[in-house]
């Protein structure tokens, strides 16, 4: 089996494997043999925005020539499905519908030539475990997400609070067990995975006991579960330290429930006209912590939700989450998986993101939080709308893409991208203003100056929080490196 021809299948084979091997694993330790230089934090917190299928940078943060639908248009022509706007930085401009997002591109930087790995057939689920944990799959061991690192290595700024939340992801629809393969604390322990919130209005419930259940009752249902694991042989299911770390997990989320900061999971507390300001129109704030968002439609599920994940993030932020990720959530063949339709789905996904993304950049900055707290606005790759892979590496099609276009269908970007994407950064020690890396203005828009990989990208996150690209754990007697194989060089130029 060769890594190009990896399927969904044995992707989750070989994830399943090193899941089982991460829960009969040892406790893992600092790797002792090559110290890591220490590094002065910019930020405490990191705020992950994941724009999850595949967002066009061309249609989002690097616009090139804008062509208009015309029937029987070529294809070949089409760049760009938007004009370019202005920001509020004279040499950057984004595309139109994020206009709310270019007012505040003076607080932040942008890197226009993110570069995603050559990982052969192009598996969203692949690219997006490479993205998260720094490493391509399969891995023999099972690879923690950043947020569980951070979360080990830099511990709760609240003991009340998780240390790594996840906002706006289900894990029981399509390609949802691909998805949560890399979404765990992997072999660190499960007391620094992701404390999960698929509904943000719902959040609130998260930190509550089962309706019903009176607090006696859900005590001793708690007390009788920890009995059963603690009598539970070492090493029958899993090692001491993963059953103990199980065990700490229990009770982390047990002294969440009794803690004030439980108040800032429940957003019906936030004032109306806040949460008007992260919402569209027509969402019922009244309705908050109750049934909205879940009757069954893709739409109800959709609507607000990931602004209401944004709000969420900065009421987490402020009572001392270490590491929060709000999704658009990945469906396959919806939200940003354009693989029809890419102009109109790319315009009502720009509506999703453009008000509630400025509008935490703008709190955050009130409350003094910004200059500590690092947000990242990041995909798996980016599209295209004739090539896939990327010229110099192209694979097989998955789109098909006519000559001349009869229909809107095909009047967008359709094919996965892996030379050029978008990453926004703001707060957290970021240079305010600035741009990194040049893409071709022709096809292929390719990087053409200042590529940035995983490894890099990686890193200067880990820069601004403290952390060496060279850390390490050992696990299985050998080093487990935080960018791979402690390659990750951080961007200097983007810190000032």
């Amino acid at each position: 089996m060769t890594r190009g021809s990896l399927t969904r299948r044995e992707f989750l084979t070989t994830a399943s494997a090193a899941t089982l091997a991460a829960l009969a694993a040892r406790a893992p330790r600092l790797f002792a043999a090559e110290p890591p230089e220490k590094i002065t934090p910019t930020a405490d917190t990191v705020i992950v925005l994941w724009m999850a299928g595949g967002m066009a940078s061309t249609e989002t943060f690097d616009p090139k020539h804008y062509l208009p639908y015309e029937r029987g248009m070529e294809s070949k022509g089409l760049l760009s499905t938007f004009p370019a706007i202005d920001t509020a930085v004279d040499n950057i401009k984004f595309s139109q519908g994020l206009e709310k997002l270019g007012a505040v591109m003076d607080r932040g930087a942008l890197i226009r030539t993110y570069t995603a790995g050559d990982l052969g057939f192009i598996l969203h689920s692949r690219h997006q475990f490479q993205w998260h944990t720094g490493y391509a799959p399969p891995q023999s061991v099972a690879a923690p997400h950043i947020g569980a690192v951070m979360a080990k290595t830099l511990g709760p700024l609240n003991d009340a609070v998780p240390a790594f939340i996840n906002i706006g992801q289900r894990f029981d629809i399509g390609e949802g067990e691909e998805v949560k393969a890399f979404t765990t604390a992997g072999f660190l322990g499960s007391e620094y995975g992701p404390f999960n919130i698929p509904f943000p209005q719902d959040a609130a419930n998260a930190v509550r006991p089962p309706a019903g259940m009176t607090p006696g009752r859900f005590e001793n249902r708690n007390s009788f579960y920890k009995k059963l694991l603690e009598a539970s042989p070492a090493g029958q299911n899993a090692s001491s330290y993963q059953r103990e770390s199980f065990l700490r997990s229990m009770d982390n989320a047990h002294r969440l429930l009794s803690s004030p900061a439980a108040k800032a999971f429940d957003l019906s507390l936030e004032p109306k006209e806040s949460v008007a300001k992260y919402v569209p129109a027509g969402f019922d704030a009244s309705r908050l912590n109750a049934s909205q968002g879940r009757d069954g439609s893709y739409e109800s599920q959709t609507i607000g939700r990931f602004g209401l994940g944004c709000l969420l993030a900065r009421r987490l932020a402020e009572v001392g989450a270490r590491y929060i990720e709000v999704t658009t959530e990945y469906i396959p063949f919806l939200n940003w998986d354009t693989h029809e339709n890419g102009h109109s789905r790319a315009a009502a996904m720009k509506a999703m993101i453009d008000a509630p993304i400025a509008q935490l950049v703008l709190d955050l900055e009130e409350r003094g939080l910004l200059k500590r707290t690092l947000i990242v606005l990041a995909s798996e790759f980016s599209r295209d709308a004739l090539i896939e892979g990327k010229d110099t590496n192209r694979v097989r099609d998955q789109v098909r893409v006519p000559d001349r276009l009869q229909a809107p269908t095909f009047y967008g970007m359709h094919r996965h991208f892996t030379d050029a994407g978008s990453v926004l950064l703001f707060g957290g020690g970021i240079k305010r203003g600035h741009l990194h890396g040049v893409t071709a203005d022709e096809r292929p828009c390719k990087t053409i100056k200042d590529r940035v990989g995983i490894e890099d990208l990686h890193a200067t996150i880990y820069r601004a929080m403290g952390i060496s690209p060279r850390l390490a754990y050992e696990i299985e007697s050998r080093p487990f490196y935080v960018t791979r194989d402690g390659l990750g060089k951080p961007i200097e130029s983007l810190f000032g």
